[in-house]
This record gives structure tokens, C-alpha cells and sequence, in this order.
């Protein structure tokens, strides 16, 4: 379970360090929605980027660790009612 934690924190650094590199598309949501930045943006000329898949695979992998970690560290300690009962 340490390993996990330890996994989790380090992907977790590494994910704010790719967002922080990023270059700032500017515009904010106003871009995104509308003009022709919206293309751009979901089209497939950002898709090999190796930035934003970076980003995409230490997110995904930051989820599934999570999820892991939630599955390991359960040791079916009472909660709810069997609270009550001990």
C-alpha cells in the first residue's frame, strides 16, 4: 500500500509539472465554445501532441491508481450500523 501512495504522489507531481509546462491557448472558455480556435482545439492537429497526451496518460493512469489504492486499502472494517452493534 506504500508503494501505491508513493506511485499516486508521483504521478500526481508529474501531472501538475506537464499542466504548468503548457502553453497557454488563451481566450478561456469564450474561444473554446465559439471562432474558429474551437477546431483547433478538439481537431485532430492537437491530437499528436505529445504535451497533451502526456497529460491524457498521467491523468488515466492518477484514476486508475486511485481506484486501486481504494480496492487495496479495503480491509472490511465495520461502518454504518456494525458501528453500533461493537
Amino acid at each position: 500500500m506504500i508503494a501505491i501512495t508513493i506511485l499516486i504522489a508521483l504521478i500526481a507531481f508529474l501531472l501538475i509539472a506537464v499542466v504548468l509546462i503548457q502553453n497557454p491557448k488563451g481566450g478561456g472558455v469564450d474561444s473554446t465554445f465559439g471562432g474558429s480556435q474551437a477546431n483547433q482545439m478538439f481537431g485532430a492537429a492537437r491530437s499528436a501532441d505529445l504535451i497533451e497526451k502526456l497529460t491524457w496518460g498521467l491523468a488515466i493512469s492518477l484514476f486508475v491508481l486511485c481506484v486501486v489504492a481504494t480496492f487495496v486499502a479495503h480491509t472490511g472494517g465495520a461502518t454504518g450500523p456494525e458501528i453500533l452493534s461493537q
